[in-house]
């Protein structure tokens, strides 16, 4: 039984549903470790400025953001305080649309939602009112100190969430585009 990473509340309207979060997929590749081959000893990174050749302890790493111009930025946690915090266990739903309407480019993971005792009946309300009118629910919700886009669609007897990226977080795809002009007869589009 996979381990829940989030637990929290969607909401709408006079209706709260308690949920956990599990991570849907899980990666099958081989992880290998970069090894000395002469005595099998493990291979370690330093962490070693570039500008006095020293290695530099984690205590001391900032964060800087680096412009196209090549200036530098370092910024300081006084910096992100400002930012609106992404945390939050109850996520309201934004609006419900046709399943249809999402383009599935824009998933970026997916996660079952489970009920909680007290929500199963709202769950399966839920559930059953999106199957049956074919919408799904969209959400902003703050996984991992991020907030997201979200989408919840019944399959199923569950739940699922996809979180989204953000659309100017995909790429314009105008240069994948034929650059000339091709005909194609309504024999080869039958075949």
């Amino acid at each position: 039984m996979p381990r829940s990473i989030w637990k929290g509340a969607v909401s709408f309207g006079l209706v709260t549903i308690p949920v956990r979060v599990y991570g849907a997929t899980e990666e099958k590749d081989i992880s290998f470790r970069q090894v000395h081959a002469a005595d099998s000893g493990r291979i370690r990174y330093k962490r070693v400025c570039e500008v006095c050749g020293e290695e530099v302890p984690f205590a001391e790493i900032a964060k800087g953001y680096e412009a196209a111009d090549g200036r530098l930025a370092i910024l300081e946690a006084a910096d992100f305080a400002d930012l609106p915090a992404a945390e939050g266990k109850a996520v309201e739903v934004v609006q419900f649309v046709d399943v249809d309407q999402i383009d599935p480019t824009y998933f970026a993971r997916t996660y079952f939602l489970e009920a909680e005792k007290t929500g199963t009946k709202p769950y399966v309300l839920l559930r059953q009112a999106l199957a049956d009118s074919g919408k799904a629910a969209v959400l902003k919700v703050a996984l991992r100190s991020r907030e997201t886009l979200a989408l919840i669609r019944p399959v199923g007897d569950v739940l699922r969430m996809h979180t989204m990226i953000w659309p100017d977080e995909l790429r314009d795809s105008a240069f994948a585009a034929p650059t000339e002009e091709v005909k194609v007869s309504e024999a080869e589009v039958a075949m």
